[in-house]
């Protein structure tokens, strides 16, 4: 797919998926946050960098750690996570922390003075996280800390048929490379070619939960990346997508609830004092969304 095809695809879906994120994926999401914030070891006073920040929950957290000393700076390609985000903060009476629309690819002048870099669940979505992840290092001091996490191997992510049930009714795949990083030691590689030293991953597995096929299924459609084809779909396309997925899961059905398996991938890295050499980057290599 094309890349600025696919940052479109990616901002405008989740724009449309923002009212039902956090209902549908929050709770869910936990081991990976936590996983996250554990690696970043954030302290008071750190300034902190989250790309891909959806509706703020890291950076939120991340917040609360840094205290009135530090700060966070969030940014993400959709602008109504950004606003969700805002929105999140300013109900928590939290003034160290700002959220702005950007491209993790093509970060806009940040200052390069972060101590800790994070992206949670967000390098799937982009055409080319491994340049996310230089782009990133770049805005973070020696001795910065960044953590990560993507979804793990598709065979391990039960609920991945979403993605060929969709495609198979649209006319570009919605998220043709979403489990690559989550492959092997794709993300270890990235990490280290990002230039950060002593890069560890950990595998985590997860089953996300639904009390019934209707809470499984939007999930699946409204709240994540397949919520703009699937607004497009007519109400018989809609039946029928949702009752192939819940097809796909049946193995997993426990009487009128779900229990699906699922898999997260946290990775972690450090920038060291010496540059190290990595992938360049160029203001027209780049694009823009």
């Amino acid at each position: 797919m094309d890349a600025r095809l696919q940052r479109r695809i990616q901002r405008y879906g989740w724009d449309r998926a923002v009212d039902f994120y956090d209902q549908c994926w929050l709770s869910r999401l936990l081991p990976a946050t936590r996983s996250v914030l554990e690696r970043a070891a954030i302290a008071p006073g750190d300034r902190v960098l989250d790309v891909a920040c959806g509706t703020g929950v890291l950076a939120i957290a991340a917040a609360a750690r840094v205290g009135k000393n530090g700060s966070v700076t969030g940014i993400d390609l959709s602008a109504k996570m950004v606003e969700a985000a805002q929105t999140a903060a300013r109900a928590l009476g939290l003034d160290n922390c700002r959220f702005e629309r950007g491209d993790a690819e093509a970060l806009p002048d940040l200052g390069g003075e972060f101590d800790v870099g994070l992206c949670g669940l967000g390098l799937m979505y982009m055409p080319d996280p491994e340049r996310a992840l230089v782009v990133l290092a770049q805005q973070l001091v020696p001795g910065a800390r960044v953590a990560v996490s993507v979804w793990g191997q598709r065979s391990r992510c039960a609920w991945a048929d979403i993605f060929p049930i969709v495609d198979a009714r649209v006319e570009s795949e919605v998220c043709p490379l979403f489990f690559r990083t989550g492959a092997g030691d794709t993300l270890h590689h990235a990490l280290d070619a990002a230039g950060l030293s002593g890069v560890t991953t950990e595998r985590l597995s997860v089953t996300l939960r639904y009390v019934s096929a209707d809470e499984a299924c939007d999930a699946a459609f409204l709240g994540g990346p397949v919520a703009l084809a699937y607004s497009h779909f007519d109400a018989a396309t809609r039946a029928a997508v949702r009752a192939e997925y819940l097809q796909s899961v049946e193995s997993y059905r426990r009487g009128e609830a779900y229990a699906i398996p699922g898999e997260f991938v946290v990775g972690y890295g450090v920038k060291p004092a010496t540059g190290r050499k990595h992938s360049a980057v160029t203001s027209a290599e780049r694009g823009s969304p």
